[in-house]
């Protein structure tokens, strides 16, 4: 269950609207969860405006929480769901995905990408995700997978951080930058790395440098409202 939309609320730093996609069978579960459970179903209705919720076995949709249930590959129909919940295309709009497009083949996610960046008028999409599958480690990361009968049909797109910034400048995007987990981690503050590092003793330290430098961050931006500053600000390095 992905907790964001809870936390902001907590800290008062909610969107306008927070949206979340999931497979169908996936947003049912979820969707039950909520319903079952008050410290979930409360927040959601404390920002609502409405008398009650628009639900059925796939959806939710409040004032300022939906989620939905729909194939990222079928983007007709995800674009009129989302619209029914009210999406505004014309609002700028943070995206996030968490390893995600490496289980869609590359024509479905660039098709994804491409009708994202068609679509809204500014938006960031941050894209957590595997990098640099073809050295040794990543060959690793990849059998164990297949071997789980999990395949990663979009590898390709995920060779380098080189390659994850093109996917996004070859569908609309205009620009894109990347870094891996390793060099995000050095950037912390090191009073936050200390804290990290006694939740638990680490004796194999320099198996999870190995693993970080085969994770990214990679951030695209699109400005077509001229908000300048504040979007370079997100989208600088």
């Amino acid at each position: 269950m992905d907790t964001l939309f809870w936390k902001l609320k907590d800290e008062n730093l909610l969107p306008i609207k927070y949206f979340e996609v999931d497979f169908p069978s996936i947003v049912t579960r979820k969707i039950h969860n909520i319903k079952s459970k008050p410290p979930l179903s409360k927040p959601i209705m404390e920002s609502h405006s409405g008398e009650s919720l628009l639900m059925d076995a796939h959806s939710l949709d409040s004032s300022r929480y939906a989620i939905v249930g729909a194939d990222l590959r079928e983007l007709p129909k995800l674009e009129e769901k989302l619209k029914k919940c009210n999406m505004d295309p014309h609002l700028p709009t943070l995206l996030l995905a968490e390893c995600v497009l490496i289980y869609m083949t590359q024509d479905h996610s660039a098709n994804l990408l491409k009708w994202v960046a068609g679509l809204f008028q500014t938006a960031m999409f941050i894209n957590y995700e595997q990098v640099n599958m073809s050295d040794r480690f990543g060959q690793i990361m990849v059998e164990n997978l297949q071997s789980r009968k999990c395949s990663l049909v979009g590898v390709d797109d995920c060779r380098s951080l080189d390659s994850q910034k093109e996917r996004f400048l070859q569908n609309g995007w205009e620009t894109a930058n990347a870094i891996d987990m390793m060099k995000a981690y050095n950037c912390l503050p090191k009073d936050d790395v200390r804290r990290i590092e006694a939740l638990e003793f680490l004796d194999e330290k320099e198996l999870l440098e190995q693993l970080m430098q085969h994770y990214c961050l990679c951030w695209a931006t699109k400005d077509s409202s001229n908000l300048g500053e504040d979007m370079l600000w997100l989208g600088s390095p």
